[in-house]
């Protein structure tokens, strides 16, 4: 289905000041380009479009509310990141313990 008709379907009788959020996964893009979306959305807070081949954002309208925005490249590269942050972070933690506990057994001697 394409962006703009999976956005009209989307709406659900709704003006599009009314909507919060819109999710338009899976949809085609035409030429790669965000097609339907514009600043009438001026509410709209949550935005996925995953699975969309867009080849340019330079058609996205400012969405002031915007809160989230999902897309199906950044996820994976977010997921990566976040994993290597917790595995250093658990890495630092067990030093800084692994100090203390030194630290600890030197004040007994």
């Amino acid at each position: 289905m394409e962006m703009k008709k999976k956005i009209n379907l989307e709406l659900k009788n709704r003006a599009p000041e009314e909507v919060t959020e819109l999710v338009l996964d899976n949809c085609l893009c035409v030429n790669g380009e965000i097609e339907g979306l514009n600043d009438t959305f001026k509410e709209l807070e949550f935005l996925s479009m995953a699975n969309v081949e867009l080849s340019s954002l330079a058609r996205l309208p400012s969405l002031n509310k915007l809160r989230k925005d999902e897309e199906d490249d950044d996820d994976y590269v977010d997921e990566g990141e976040e994993e290597e942050e917790e595995e250093e972070e658990g890495l630092r933690g067990e030093k800084r313990k692994r100090d203390a506990e030194d630290d600890g057994e030197e004040d007994d001697d």
